[in-house]
Protein backbone atom coordinates (compact mmCIF):
# COMPACT_ATOMS: atom_id res chain seq x y z
CA UNK A 1 0.00 0.00 0.00
CA UNK A 2 1.35 3.56 -0.64
CA UNK A 3 1.81 5.61 2.01
CA UNK A 4 3.97 8.70 2.16
CA UNK A 5 5.35 11.54 4.35
CA UNK A 6 4.65 14.44 2.87
CA UNK A 7 2.34 16.72 4.38
CA UNK A 8 -0.06 19.67 3.62
CA UNK A 9 2.84 21.61 4.82
CA UNK A 10 5.35 20.09 2.36
CA UNK A 11 2.86 20.92 -0.40
CA UNK A 12 2.56 24.55 0.44
CA UNK A 13 6.46 24.74 0.54
CA UNK A 14 6.20 23.46 -2.94
CA UNK A 15 4.07 25.77 -3.99
CA UNK A 16 5.90 28.59 -2.81
CA UNK A 17 9.24 27.37 -4.30
CA UNK A 18 7.15 27.32 -7.71
CA UNK A 19 6.10 30.86 -7.20
CA UNK A 20 9.77 31.84 -7.11
CA UNK A 21 10.24 30.15 -10.27
CA UNK A 22 7.39 31.95 -11.41
CA UNK A 23 8.32 35.29 -10.66
CA UNK A 24 12.08 34.28 -11.33
CA UNK A 25 10.78 33.64 -15.31
CA UNK A 26 8.38 36.78 -15.55
CA UNK A 27 11.23 39.43 -14.24
CA UNK A 28 13.54 37.82 -16.77
CA UNK A 29 11.40 37.71 -19.90
CA UNK A 30 10.36 41.16 -18.68
CA UNK A 31 14.08 42.18 -18.55
CA UNK A 32 15.14 40.06 -21.45
CA UNK A 33 13.20 41.23 -24.11
CA UNK A 34 12.79 45.04 -23.32
CA UNK A 35 16.77 44.78 -23.95
CA UNK A 36 16.33 42.47 -26.48
CA UNK A 37 13.84 44.31 -29.08
CA UNK A 38 16.45 47.37 -28.32
CA UNK A 39 19.48 45.55 -29.11
CA UNK A 40 17.64 43.74 -31.82
CA UNK A 41 16.93 46.72 -33.86
CA UNK A 42 20.61 47.71 -33.10
CA UNK A 43 22.20 44.91 -34.80
CA UNK A 44 19.73 44.71 -37.32
CA UNK A 45 20.11 48.30 -38.22
CA UNK A 46 24.07 48.40 -37.78
CA UNK A 47 25.23 45.17 -37.90
CA UNK A 48 29.11 46.95 -38.06
CA UNK A 49 28.81 49.46 -35.94
CA UNK A 50 27.19 47.30 -33.33
CA UNK A 51 29.82 44.53 -33.18
CA UNK A 52 30.92 45.60 -29.59
CA UNK A 53 27.54 44.82 -28.75
CA UNK A 54 27.53 41.75 -29.87
CA UNK A 55 30.57 40.82 -28.01
CA UNK A 56 29.25 41.87 -25.06
CA UNK A 57 26.29 39.82 -25.43
CA UNK A 58 28.42 36.24 -26.38
CA UNK A 59 29.45 36.35 -22.75
CA UNK A 60 25.73 35.54 -21.06
CA UNK A 61 25.45 33.14 -23.28
CA UNK A 62 29.15 31.60 -23.45
CA UNK A 63 29.43 31.65 -19.62
CA UNK A 64 27.57 28.80 -17.72
CA UNK A 65 24.51 30.68 -15.21
CA UNK A 66 26.06 29.34 -12.01
CA UNK A 67 29.84 30.81 -12.53
CA UNK A 68 27.83 34.32 -13.54
CA UNK A 69 24.96 34.10 -10.40
CA UNK A 70 28.21 33.54 -8.08
CA UNK A 71 30.42 36.31 -9.63
CA UNK A 72 28.21 38.99 -9.82
CA UNK A 73 27.17 38.38 -5.96
CA UNK A 74 29.92 38.25 -5.32
CA UNK A 75 31.03 41.50 -7.55
CA UNK A 76 28.17 43.55 -5.73
CA UNK A 77 29.06 43.47 -2.39
CA UNK A 78 32.70 44.95 -3.74
CA UNK A 79 31.13 47.47 -5.02
CA UNK A 80 28.82 48.03 -2.31
CA UNK A 81 25.86 47.86 -4.01
CA UNK A 82 22.86 46.22 -1.71
CA UNK A 83 20.84 44.07 -3.61
CA UNK A 84 19.42 41.10 -2.45
CA UNK A 85 19.95 37.52 -4.16
CA UNK A 86 16.18 38.00 -5.71
CA UNK A 87 17.35 40.70 -7.25
CA UNK A 88 20.68 39.62 -8.42
CA UNK A 89 18.85 36.34 -10.05
CA UNK A 90 16.77 38.74 -11.92
CA UNK A 91 20.00 40.57 -13.29
CA UNK A 92 21.66 38.17 -14.96
CA UNK A 93 18.67 36.09 -16.17
CA UNK A 94 17.49 39.34 -17.32
CA UNK A 95 20.89 39.71 -19.16
CA UNK A 96 21.08 35.66 -20.14
CA UNK A 97 17.59 36.48 -21.51
CA UNK A 98 18.26 39.34 -23.28
CA UNK A 99 21.45 37.99 -25.35
CA UNK A 100 19.16 35.52 -27.05
CA UNK A 101 16.30 37.67 -27.12
CA UNK A 102 18.48 39.65 -29.24
CA UNK A 103 18.89 37.44 -32.13
CA UNK A 104 15.60 36.00 -32.16
CA UNK A 105 14.80 40.13 -32.77
CA UNK A 106 17.51 40.46 -35.23
CA UNK A 107 16.10 36.95 -37.19
CA UNK A 108 12.64 38.07 -37.09
CA UNK A 109 13.85 41.90 -38.78
CA UNK A 110 15.91 40.59 -40.80
CA UNK A 111 13.06 38.13 -42.04
CA UNK A 112 10.58 40.71 -43.59
CA UNK A 113 11.41 41.06 -47.08
CA UNK A 114 13.89 44.22 -48.02
CA UNK A 115 11.56 44.55 -51.33
CA UNK A 116 8.27 44.87 -48.99
CA UNK A 117 9.72 47.71 -46.60
CA UNK A 118 10.85 49.31 -50.10
CA UNK A 119 7.29 49.40 -51.58
CA UNK A 120 5.96 50.41 -47.85
CA UNK A 121 8.34 53.37 -48.13
CA UNK A 122 7.26 54.20 -52.21
CA UNK A 123 4.09 54.80 -51.06
CA UNK A 124 4.73 57.26 -48.79
CA UNK A 125 5.15 55.67 -45.13
CA UNK A 126 7.70 57.13 -42.99
CA UNK A 127 10.86 55.26 -41.33
CA UNK A 128 8.86 54.94 -38.12
CA UNK A 129 5.41 53.98 -40.12
CA UNK A 130 7.59 51.30 -41.90
CA UNK A 131 8.86 49.92 -38.43
CA UNK A 132 5.38 50.23 -36.98
CA UNK A 133 2.84 49.28 -39.13
CA UNK A 134 5.17 46.69 -41.64
CA UNK A 135 8.45 45.47 -39.48
CA UNK A 136 7.00 45.10 -36.13
CA UNK A 137 3.66 42.41 -37.04
CA UNK A 138 5.69 40.66 -39.60
CA UNK A 139 8.69 40.13 -37.22
CA UNK A 140 6.72 39.36 -34.17
CA UNK A 141 4.93 36.49 -36.10
CA UNK A 142 8.42 35.09 -37.38
CA UNK A 143 10.11 35.51 -33.93
CA UNK A 144 7.35 34.52 -31.33
CA UNK A 145 7.96 30.90 -31.47
CA UNK A 146 11.71 31.16 -30.60
CA UNK A 147 10.15 33.53 -27.69
CA UNK A 148 7.98 30.99 -26.33
CA UNK A 149 10.77 28.33 -26.40
CA UNK A 150 13.20 31.30 -24.37
CA UNK A 151 10.45 31.64 -21.78
CA UNK A 152 10.39 28.14 -21.18
CA UNK A 153 13.73 27.78 -21.61
CA UNK A 154 14.71 30.41 -18.90
CA UNK A 155 12.10 28.98 -16.65
CA UNK A 156 13.73 25.97 -16.52
CA UNK A 157 17.14 27.95 -15.94
CA UNK A 158 16.24 29.04 -13.08
CA UNK A 159 16.38 26.12 -10.81
CA UNK A 160 20.13 27.40 -11.11
CA UNK A 161 19.29 30.09 -8.45
CA UNK A 162 20.26 27.87 -5.74
CA UNK A 163 23.94 28.76 -6.06
CA UNK A 164 23.29 32.40 -4.35
CA UNK A 165 20.59 30.77 -1.81
CA UNK A 166 17.34 31.18 -3.24
CA UNK A 167 14.82 28.31 -3.14
CA UNK A 168 12.93 27.77 -5.88
CA UNK A 169 11.14 25.19 -7.01
CA UNK A 170 13.84 22.50 -7.66
CA UNK A 171 15.79 23.30 -4.37
CA UNK A 172 12.89 23.29 -2.06
CA UNK A 173 12.38 19.60 -3.43
CA UNK A 174 15.70 18.79 -2.79
CA UNK A 175 15.52 20.28 0.70
CA UNK A 176 12.25 17.83 1.34
CA UNK A 177 13.75 15.01 -0.27
CA UNK A 178 17.04 15.25 2.33
CA UNK A 179 14.24 15.44 5.33
CA UNK A 180 11.73 12.87 3.89
CA UNK A 181 13.70 10.76 1.92
CA UNK A 182 11.00 10.15 -0.70
CA UNK A 183 12.65 10.86 -4.32
CA UNK A 184 10.01 9.41 -6.25
CA UNK A 185 7.07 11.29 -4.73
CA UNK A 186 8.47 14.40 -4.45
CA UNK A 187 10.22 14.92 -7.70
CA UNK A 188 7.07 13.45 -9.27
CA UNK A 189 5.23 16.79 -8.09
CA UNK A 190 8.54 18.99 -8.79
CA UNK A 191 7.87 17.83 -12.28
CA UNK A 192 4.13 18.22 -12.60
CA UNK A 193 4.14 21.82 -11.32
CA UNK A 194 7.27 22.42 -13.83
CA UNK A 195 4.75 20.94 -16.61
CA UNK A 196 1.56 22.74 -15.22
CA UNK A 197 4.34 25.75 -15.99
CA UNK A 198 4.86 24.67 -19.22
CA UNK A 199 1.23 24.13 -20.32
CA UNK A 200 -0.01 27.26 -18.96
CA UNK A 201 2.91 28.83 -21.17
CA UNK A 202 2.64 27.01 -24.14
CA UNK A 203 -1.13 27.03 -24.24
CA UNK A 204 -1.39 31.11 -24.24
CA UNK A 205 1.21 30.65 -27.28
CA UNK A 206 -0.62 28.54 -28.61
CA UNK A 207 -3.72 30.93 -28.49
CA UNK A 208 -1.93 33.90 -30.16
CA UNK A 209 -0.74 31.65 -33.23
CA UNK A 210 -4.05 30.59 -34.06
CA UNK A 211 -5.58 33.94 -33.44
CA UNK A 212 -3.09 34.96 -36.41
CA UNK A 213 -3.73 32.29 -38.47
CA UNK A 214 -7.46 33.15 -38.48
CA UNK A 215 -6.54 37.02 -38.80
CA UNK A 216 -5.04 35.97 -42.18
Amino acid sequence: MFTTKLTWSDLVYLSNGALVTIELTVAAMAIGTALGIIFGFIRAGMPKISMPLAWFLDIPRCVPLPIQFVLFNSFKTVIGIKWSAFTVACFVLGLYTASYCTEVVRGGILAVPGNLRRASRSLGLSWWQDVFYIVIPLAVRVGFSGWLNLTLSVMKDTSLVFWIGIIELLRASQQLNIRLNEPFVIFFLAGIFYYVISWVVSNIGSRFENKWVIND
